[in-house]
């Protein structure tokens, strides 16, 4: 009897010290969140060769209809456009749509951080050019992930999204039959 009561309280005292008590990990809320939306242009008139800005092709119209179809469903807050026709020209529906005033920026000069800390917990559409568009979206996320774009690859969407300053990106590619609407 004496030794199954010392099995019982040395059974009792193993259990007692295998139970750990349960930690508890706490979901923590982003501080910040931001969503940029890179695109290219759509496809311009190539009509005149020596046209330095060219407006869209009716290609390009049905193309910049598009994205704004693609995008409906994204809370944009800003919409940024080099100073060319056809990138003004691509994001006009969606600007229309959404009753935003397109903003420019200047490639050459554009700062990553600056972007970053002007745009803070907003979603953003910009829309560049083939050999810009990639090296912005590097820039952000800190690494030569993309390479510049083939001249007419007009239906990449690049979305980076910063949460807590951590980046994390995607390219899809939508290819549509995209007549004038």
């Amino acid at each position: 009897m004496k030794s199954t009561k010392l099995l019982f309280i040395f059974f009792l005292l193993l259990s007692f010290l295998g139970c750990k008590e349960e930690q508890k990990v706490e979901y923590q809320q982003p501080t910040s969140v931001t969503t940029f939306y890179f695109i290219r242009h759509a496809e311009k008139d190539r009509f005149d060769p020596d046209n330095p800005d060219p407006e869209l092709s009716q290609e390009g119209l049905g193309r910049a209809m598009h994205w704004a179809e693609v995008l409906n469903e994204v809370p944009l807050d800003a919409i940024y456009t080099t100073d060319y026709q056809r990138t003004a020209m691509t994001a006009a529906p969606t600007a229309v749509k959404r009753e935003l005033i397109e903003e420019f920026y200047d490639p050459g000069t554009w700062d990553a951080a600056q972007f970053k800390k002007d745009n803070l917990n907003k979603s953003v559409l910009v829309v560049g050019h083939s050999n810009t568009t990639p090296q912005m979206v590097n820039s952000l996320i800190g690494e030569e992930k993309y390479a510049e774009m083939d001249e007419y690859d007009n239906g990449s969407l690049f979305i980076v999204q910063l949460v807590n300053d951590v980046a994390t990106s995607q390219r899809l590619v939508f290819n549509c039959n995209c007549p004038a609407r």
